[in-house]
């Protein structure tokens, strides 16, 4: 059979093989020639978002590479915050000026304005004639004193009553106290001088003081002076001039009066009887 056939069976039989492996063979070639993910590839091209994803990108590029260049120089252009100014800088800043019967009128007029009624305001308003003259910033305490009390030397003399003083000094604490007193060495002269403060020294010492023995002036407080005369251990029968301690700053700048603590204590002393005996015209006030 094999000899019928020939040998042409072999050249079909090998065609045919190699036929069949020829067709399997380019289509396996073509599949791995094929590129990559057409369907991808594609939709990038019609993507809408493809512009926006790019222009992003170049973005955030632009805005590091914008930080990087700029820094150094915002750093050096950064502006400083201003400090604000204290009640220390603007007292400071302030020129000094002599003080005036007319501050302690306002001051005065504004606080009975919320405590008492128009007619009360009237009685206990205070007239120009209720001021001696007021320190010009020339003169020391024992020179003021000598100019606004010329007579100082008889009514020292004629000065017997005990719980009570001729002259009261008003300032804002003990330290300006002892300054206070040391400055009237030129003009006290015989006269026994008391401090009237609270720090260190206890009321009853104080009142003790002033019922034992004749005093004839008394440098304090505000606050220690408005509670002697509450217990009735200072009177104000003998009293002819008190003095404010006015124009004085202290290390911030601020006087008796800048102090709300101290202001209140003042006008709370005024209220006193001050005020009234000033309208009766036995008392003068003093602005140091």
């Amino acid at each position: 059979m094999g000899d019928d056939l020939g040998e042409e069976w072999w050249i079909h039989g090998d065609n045919s093989g190699v036929s069949d492996g020829d067709e399997d063979d380019p289509v396996d070639t073509e599949d791995k020639k094929e590129p990559e993910h057409p369907g991808r590839a594609k939709k990038r091209k019609n993507d809408p978002a493809g512009p926006q994803r790019k222009a992003k990108k170049n973005k955030t590029e632009c805005f590091i590479t914008k930080d990087v260049t700029e820094e150094p120089q915002t750093s050096k252009t950064k502006k400083r915050r201003k400090k604000k100014k204290t009640i220390t800088d603007v007292l400071a800043a302030s020129e000094s000026k002599p003080a005036s019967p007319a501050e302690l009128q306002k001051l005065l007029q504004a606080h009975l304005s919320t405590t008492c009624s128009v007619i009360e305001q009237d009685e206990l308003s205070l007239q120009d004639s209720s001021f001696l003259t007021s320190n010009d910033l020339t003169h020391s305490l024992s020179s003021y004193l000598k100019e606004v009390c010329p007579k100082w030397a008889k009514l020292q003399k004629h000065h017997t009553a005990t719980r009570s003083l001729v002259i009261v000094i008003v300032c804002s604490s003990a330290l300006r106290t002892i300054e206070l007193i040391k400055q009237l060495t030129a003009f006290k002269g015989g006269a026994k001088v008391l401090k009237l403060f609270a720090k260190h020294i206890k009321l009853k010492e104080q009142l003790d003081q002033l019922g034992k023995g004749v005093a004839h002036i008394g440098v304090g407080t505000p606050a220690r002076l408005s509670t002697l005369i509450d217990r009735e251990g200072l009177s104000l029968d003998s009293l002819r001039y008190l003095v404010l301690d006015w124009n004085w700053r202290d290390q911030k700048q601020r006087r008796m009066v800048d102090v709300p603590e101290v202001k209140s204590e003042l006008l709370k002393l005024l209220e006193c009887g001050v005020l009234q005996r000033c309208r009766e015209g036995t008392v003068k006030i003093g602005l140091f």
